[in-house]
């Protein structure tokens, strides 16, 4: 009896050590952080999104079956409180705050409010910076992920949460961003050579989305139609903005796939105006732990379409 005891022990240690562990459950809330995740964890990780294609992080309302995802997930990437507001009451209570990442809450033990303080202080008025937070009027702008060096930010933070979960395997995360790295700032000195000619070309976005990609990528942007993709821009704004377009060299508007076009299309009439379209929540790009270094591209060849030659 005992030995056969001893024989089933032998063979369930030997199940256990040919069985992989555990799958790791990643959940992301926007398509972007999970490329990322996929770029430092490779294709093994299961990552689920809480944002589906077409609907804004600013103001989605989750499903049931995205609450259950959240409660069995090991780690929790979002960008922060700025962004996926929906978010803010959940991932701040007892229940998910040790797993959730966020990557704008604290950067150096400073919380967030303490950044855009310190920020703004030249501004005078908090309490004006406090009321525009969610419309990104002021405070840090939140599209952190557009910009491809902290993108390499959130990806190392990403391989920091990953390694210290059950079951990590630290030496090929490591890899894995070492990899992302280099690939990702080839892919930038390409994006950067490709964007010589836009010199004469003047740029206008949305919503400030574009904002990071086009300070990081030396662009000039002339203008933004709205701070608040929720809403319609006031009349003053429009007639602003109206008054640039006419004054601009070529002027090209960027436009995002999941907001209203009505109101844009009558603020361009008459004008001679170039559109291209970009998505800063990579809806179609692959998810694949190369999907990041894409939708780089993706952006540089929305941009490169406003060039007078490429020009619809």
């Amino acid at each position: 009896m005992p030995q056969k005891i001893t024989r089933l022990a032998i063979a369930l240690s030997a199940l256990a050590i040919a069985t992989p562990a555990a799958a790791t459950n990643v959940v992301a809330s926007i398509k972007p952080v999970e490329l990322l995740v996929k770029a430092v964890a490779g294709d093994r990780v299961e990552v689920s999104t809480l944002v589906p294609p077409g609907s804004s992080p600013h103001n989605y309302s989750m499903k049931p079956s995205q609450r259950r995802a959240l409660e069995q997930a090991d780690v929790i990437f979002w960008v922060g409180p700025d962004m996926e507001t929906f978010l803010n009451r959940l991932l701040g209570g007892k229940e998910f705050a040790s797993r959730a990442v966020g990557f704008l809450e604290s950067e150096g033990g400073e919380s967030e409010h303490d950044e855009h303080h310190d920020e703004h202080d030249h501004h005078g008025h908090d309490h004006e910076s406090e009321a525009h937070h969610h419309d990104h009027g002021d405070g840090e702008d939140p599209h952190i992920w557009v910009d491809p060096l902290l993108a390499l930010d959130m990806a190392k933070d990403i391989r920091d949460a990953l390694a210290e979960l059950e079951g990590a395997n630290p030496e090929q995360l490591n890899a894995n961003l070492e990899r992302f790295q280099t690939e990702l700032l080839n892919k930038e000195q390409s994006i950067r050579a490709s964007f010589a000619g836009l010199d004469n070309v003047s740029l206008f976005a949305y919503h400030d989305a574009f904002t990071r990609y086009a300070e990081h990528y030396g662009l000039t942007l002339e203008g933004v139609l709205t701070l608040n993709p929720e809403l319609s821009p006031g009349a003053r704004h429009i007639a602003d903005v109206q008054a640039k377009l006419e004054a601009a060299n070529q002027p090209c508007l960027l436009t995002e796939p999941q907001f209203n076009r009505q109101w844009w299309r009558s603020i361009t009439e008459g004008l001679n105006v170039t559109f291209s379209t970009w998505d800063p929540l990579a809806t179609d790009i692959e998810s694949t732990p190369s999907g990041y270094i894409e939708f780089q591209q993706s952006v540089a060849d929305a941009v490169l379409k406003c060039l007078p030659e490429q020009a619809q």
